[in-house]
């Protein structure tokens, strides 16, 4: 399966990189950054920002940022229309989702469900980590993943949450 990560408004450069040391482990063919997500060697940042920004980054990617594929867009919803006009399945990482799009729980007995929504290359968009993926973008999206969650809190980190949602979009071939 072919996928790329969106990070879309995640305020934590330390996220950022847990995420990019993420994908490096799953093989995830691009990153792509938009609204606020911090991002290394980002020119629009005076340069000891900009310094800072790629050591906080670096602190948890541990040289992921520099060989993970990645970049950035300033419209991300044009972005994600030209994915899905190439093929690829735009899905939503979110939970307690009231949603009228599909809502998929990722379970290991939802696998043959999910593969077959998802089918080869999907593009897993991740959002704010409180306020998750905005309105604006989830009309775009064709389905939405959901952890399901045993404890007391509501949800996971969104670079654990990655991470999960990663590996299991990686053992539904």
């Amino acid at each position: 399966m072919e996928v790329i990560f969106v990070l879309h408004n995640i305020r934590s450069t330390f996220n950022v990189g847990s995420i990019l040391r993420t994908a490096d482990g799953l093989g995830v063919a691009k990153v792509i950054f938009s609204g606020y997500t911090p991002r290394v060697d980002d020119m629009r940042e005076l340069p000891h920002l900009r310094e800072k920004i790629n050591k906080q980054i670096g602190k948890t990617a541990l040289g992921a940022e520099r060989f993970v594929d990645s970049y950035a867009v300033d419209d991300i919803l044009s972005e994600l229309l030209r994915l899905k006009n190439e093929g690829f399945v735009i899905a939503g990482l979110e939970n307690n989702l009231k949603s009228k799009k599909p809502v998929l729980q990722m379970k290991f007995e939802n696998i043959a469900e999910i593969r077959s929504a998802l089918q080869s290359r999907v593009v897993l968009v991740l959002g704010e980590e409180v306020e998750g993926i905005p309105d604006s973008l989830r009309e775009i999206i064709d389905v939405f993943l959901e952890i399901p969650m045993f404890g007391r809190k509501e949800s996971f980190n969104v670079s654990v949450a990655t991470g999960i949602a990663g590996f299991y979009l990686r053992n539904i071939k």
